[in-house]
């Protein structure tokens, strides 16, 4: 079987994989039957919710779609450990508070990429990437077997070299104006401020392999911009929040349109790797105080912000946003998809 080129896609918009339940079967199957690319996150997942998921999209549509999984870096327990036990110590009277339990974190695999990595061999999907850090080569070359192109986000020229180093088909060069998790290899590495067209104008001389652009695209003219610059696609996240077919709650989805709410911040304050999130009093009280340790942090907060979303406490939950928010819109995400062609 051939493999999916990216320049093949009708419409050159890929739905960014949002873990932890926004990006849902049904969101992505809208974004591939629009003519672009879903993304299914599974990160966080089981594999058995994953398997699950990919049967959904495969009930929905006929399209191409694909999965996006995470590369967790192995931390030294013996340096973070007190630095995560200290940081949820300091989280008692928000837990209090909210009346939620704070967990101890894992320090052994949690997010099963070997069993995952086994699945999509066994159930090829037209595309798998990687996000947080490069595969194996043999791990790469596995999933190309079965059929499937292999994506890899970097957030830099050194990581970009990594990328097709590992036997990538395309990269995703994901720019500091993203929502979310920052895609970098190291989850202590300070993120840098390039936006995507000047990740573009830094690695698109370096590579033959294609280039997908992420963060901060809102418009068509994003797009045209973007693929002028040597991207054959973009890959799009906020722009599809406030669909319908999101699995963004109620609170979130307030937030998104919350006046109060004006910046968007790169903090660790949540799961202790560089996220853009709207600045709310969790950021504003925490922002700089959490270690470098992802998924622990991430462990240890999620029954607080859990808790805040189905409170509808906007200033406790992790408001996960790009700098380009306010652009987002209540409406298909086939409509959305549509618009952001060039």
């Amino acid at each position: 079987m051939a493999r999916m080129r990216l320049d093949d896609l009708d419409l050159p918009v890929i739905g960014a994989p949002m873990a932890g339940g926004t990006t849902t079967p049904q969101l992505v199957a809208a974004v591939s039957a629009a003519g672009g690319l879903g993304m299914l996150a599974a990160g966080y997942q089981p594999p058995e919710a994953l398997a699950a998921d990919v049967l959904a999209v495969k009930e929905l549509t006929t399209r191409p779609f694909g999965v996006n999984l995470f590369v967790l870096e192995q931390l030294d327990r013996t340096v973070l450990e007190p630095q995560v036990a200290a940081y949820r110590d300091s989280l008692a009277g928000e837990a209090e508070r909210l009346g939620a339990p704070l967990p101890q974190p894992s320090w052994y695999g949690t997010d099963h990429l070997e069993d995952k990595l086994a699945l999509l061999a066994a159930e090829p999907v037209a595309v798998v990437s990687f996000t947080f850090g490069c595969p194996e080569p043999a791990a790469v070359q596995r999933l190309q077997e079965a059929g499937s192109t292999v994506l890899v986000t970097a957030t830099d020229a050194a990581e970009a070299r990594a990328a097709a180093g590992c036997g990538a088909d395309a990269i995703v060069l994901q720019g500091h104006e993203a929502g979310a998790h920052r895609g970098t290899h190291l989850v202590a590495a300070t993120p840098n401020r390039y936006d995507h067209l000047a990740l573009l104008q830094e690695v698109a001389p370096q590579t033959d392999l294609p280039l997908v652009a992420a963060g901060g695209v809102t418009t068509a003219g994003d797009t045209r911009r973007a693929q002028e610059a040597g991207a054959v696609a973009v890959q799009v996240g906020t722009a599809l929040l406030l669909s319908p077919e999101s699995g963004a709650g109620a609170t979130y989805r307030a937030a998104l349109r919350d006046d109060t709410l004006t910046e968007t911040v790169v903090t660790r304050a949540f799961t202790g790797r560089p996220a853009r999130a709207l600045r709310n009093r969790f950021v504003a009280e925490r922002d700089g105080t959490a270690p470098s340790a992802f998924p622990q942090v991430d462990q240890v907060t999620k029954p607080l912000r859990r808790a805040a979303a189905q409170a509808g406490d906007v200033g406790s939950t992790h408001l996960w946003a790009g700098i380009g928010w306010r652009a987002a819109q209540e409406r298909p995400a086939a409509e959305i998809v549509a618009d952001l062609a060039p």
